[in-house]
């Protein structure tokens, strides 16, 4: 639908093309390499969603940001997608 960066991370998940779902490369390494645009989109997104929880809960402490955080990685993605897009079907924005 968009591009991190878009005019419709203003709109706090529904634009006026719909609802937005942002997937986002985060830093494995130096939390300092995350880009602009991304943090942007985390503190704009109803919620994350994360392989790893535990390095993105650093991430986003270290940027006080406090969107609501769930973990989707490879043993919980068939239960994890069915709830994602039932919430991106509701109007919530995502990343």
């Amino acid at each position: 639908q968009g591009a991190v960066g878009d005019a419709s991370l203003q709109a706090r998940g529904a634009s006026d093309e719909g609802v937005v779902l942002y997937v986002c490369a985060t830093p494995i390494g130096n939390l300092g390499d995350v880009t602009l645009r991304v943090l942007e989109a985390l503190r704009t997104v109803d919620l994350i969603a994360a392989e790893d929880t535990r390095r993105t809960r650093k991430l986003l402490a270290a940027q006080d940001i406090h969107t609501p955080l769930t973990s989707l990685f490879a043993h919980n993605e068939a239960q994890k997608t069915a709830q994602v897009l039932e919430r991106l079907r509701a109007g919530e924005g995502w990343l």
